[in-house]
Parts: C-alpha cells; sequence; structure tokens
C-alpha cells in the first residue's frame, strides 16, 4: 500500500508541471497601421490636389509653400516689422475660416479677437504654424490640407472630417515674452 501511496504522490508531482503560457490566437501583422497610413497618403495626395486646383484659379493671390505643409499668401504684408512670434509671446490676432469653395464657415465677428500665447494654448495646428510667419499688422490667407486643419474627426460643429480649409489670420500686435514680465 505504502508503494502505490508514493507513486500517487510521485505522479502528482511530475503531473503538476508550471503554467504553461498561453499564445494568442490571432497574431497582429502591423497590416492596420500599413493601410491606415496607405489610406492618410492618398487623402494628403488627393487634397493637395484639390489645393492646387484653387491656387491655379486664384489669380489674384501668390501663393508660396510653408515648410509646415500649408500654402499662404499675403493680403497686408508689413515690411517695417521684422519679428515674427516666439514661444510664449502674446500675439493679438483674430481670423476666420472658409472651405475651398469660399463658402464661410466661421467669421472674424464669430471668433473674435484672441490672445494667443504661442505654442501654449490649443488651436488647430495650421493657426499655430501660420501665426509664427506672420509679423504686427500683416494678413495673410492660408490653405490647410485637413490635417493641419481639424483631421479626421472635424470640429464636432461646422466642419467635417478630413475637410481642408482656407483663414484669413489678421495679427495686430505682438508682445515678446521678455515685455510681459
Amino acid at each position: 500500500m505504502k508503494k502505490i501511496i508514493y507513486l500517487l504522490l510521485l505522479s502528482l508531482v511530475f503531473a503538476c508541471g508550471g503554467p504553461e503560457p498561453r499564445k494568442p490566437i490571432e497574431t497582429k501583422s502591423g497590416s492596420f497601421i500599413k493601410e491606415s497610413v496607405e489610406r492618410n497618403k492618398r487623402l494628403l495626395e488627393e487634397e493637395e490636389v484639390l489645393i492646387q486646383q484653387y491656387i491655379a484659379i486664384d489669380s489674384i493671390h501668390d501663393y508660396q509653400n510653408s515648410a509646415a505643409g500649408s500654402w499662404y499668401s499675403y493680403e497686408i504684408k508689413n515690411d517695417e516689422a521684422s519679428y515674427t512670434p516666439k514661444e510664449d509671446d502674446l500675439v493679438t490676432l483674430t481670423y476666420n475660416l472658409r472651405s475651398l469653395n469660399n463658402d464661410t464657415i466661421y467669421s472674424m465677428e464669430e471668433v473674435g479677437v484672441l490672445n494667443y500665447k504661442v505654442d501654449k494654448q490649443e488651436l488647430f495646428p495650421g493657426l499655430r504654424s501660420g501665426v509664427k510667419l506672420l509679423k504686427e499688422k500683416e494678413t495673410a490667407i492660408f490653405i490647410f490640407p485637413s490635417s493641419m486643419a481639424f483631421g479626421y474627426h472635424g470640429d464636432n460643429n461646422k466642419i467635417g472630417p478630413n475637410t481642408p480649409i482656407m483663414a484669413t489670420i489678421e495679427i495686430f500686435k505682438i508682445t515678446k515674452k521678455e515685455d510681459l514680465i
């Protein structure tokens, strides 16, 4: 009888191995990310075609490409000023937003006059980069692809998903960071 008990105990010891890790049922290949990247590239190419068509039709303005990926044209240029806003400067400005069909989305009256602390307050990416290109008393028209505007989500109000927009930005005053103290 002792041999049977020892045999049972011995078999229990060897039968109880360590826990085996569970293997995933599916393996992720990263294809979703690759597909998303490809979809975004196609979307940007399509938007750039629309923007280039708009620029070709607009014979009044001479658009320049910015390093950030937007296009802009000065309506009022201030050659006497040389300072452009830097981080932590306070900029007094207003802007409007329009579709590429020139339909007003938000007027300057709706937006009002803003005091924007550069790179410290939330504005959509295109507006943040556009402000840094302008000097005091300058006004420019910017064309932003949707990736620099409100992206795939829109603004939950008047701007839909993946919508390129135009903005007219007017800078009234720039207060340097050093002068704020």
